[in-house]
């Protein structure tokens, strides 16, 4: 059985095809940064990740969410911002470990309807959004990782951050509520997979059939040209 790593090369890539701009998104411990690695070992794009290891709030977020939530958001906004111009600036295909998008749409969202930013900050915050999201062009492919609370939790008990052992479970459950209610909306070429019954991280068949499923979905926007 050939899994996604012993497949020949992207034949894609020197096709003639435009660059590529895939975004993964979903919720804490979906599987996000994993799914990036192994689209970029695949398809040989460059990889982006989301700032977690050297983010200056994310431990005292976790500690006090309603003190640090609108630092938080401002400085992933910021990030996501200036990764994302780079990706518009530069000829590599790349593949990003969470869009822009879901900041505003679910993360400070949420945040605000759980009563833990206040309504002046969140406004604010969105007027900034607005205006930095006018500048951009969104992803060609959106990746959304579907995913239970059960398979969340699991998963981000699994990679054992210590930061992360005090997420709560209602938070989760709500992040998923605006999940679902942002994807049905999102007006841009996307692909969901439900990965519940799935195992990219340590399952080569399950690898290979994500990669599949992102690899035709790709053939459908640039197809190749004899």
């Amino acid at each position: 059985m050939q899994t996604a790593f012993d497949l020949p090369a992207d034949p894609m890539t020197d096709s003639g095809r435009p660059k590529t701009y895939v975004a993964i998104a979903g919720n804490i411990g979906a599987g996000k940064s994993t799914l990036t690695e192994i689209l970029a070992d695949y398809f040989g794009w460059t990889a982006f990740f989301e700032r977690v290891d050297d983010n200056p709030y994310l431990s005292d977020f976790y500690e006090e969410m309603q003190r640090w939530s609108f630092n938080l958001q401002v400085f992933f906004l910021s990030s996501r911002f200036k990764h994302q111009r780079e990706i518009e600036q530069n000829a590599v295909s790349v593949v990003q470990d969470r869009s822009i998008y879901e900041d505003v749409e679910i993360f400070a969202r949420n945040l605000h309807e759980m009563g833990l930013m206040d309504g002046r900050d969140y406004e604010n915050y969105a007027d900034l959004f607005s205006i930095m999201t006018g500048y951009l062009q969104p992803p060609d492919l959106l990746v959304y990782l579907r995913a239970s609370v059960p398979t969340l939790v699991r998963q981000i008990q699994a990679r054992g951050r210590d930061f992360e052992s005090g997420i709560r479970i209602d938070y989760l459950e709500a992040l998923n509520e605006l999940y679902e209610d942002w994807i049905d909306r999102y007006p841009h070429p996307k692909l969901v997979v439900e990965t519940d019954t799935l195992d990219f991280v340590n399952e080569p068949e399950d690898r290979f059939e994500i990669v599949s499923r992102v690899e035709s979905r790709l053939y459908g926007l640039f197809p190749v040209k004899g």
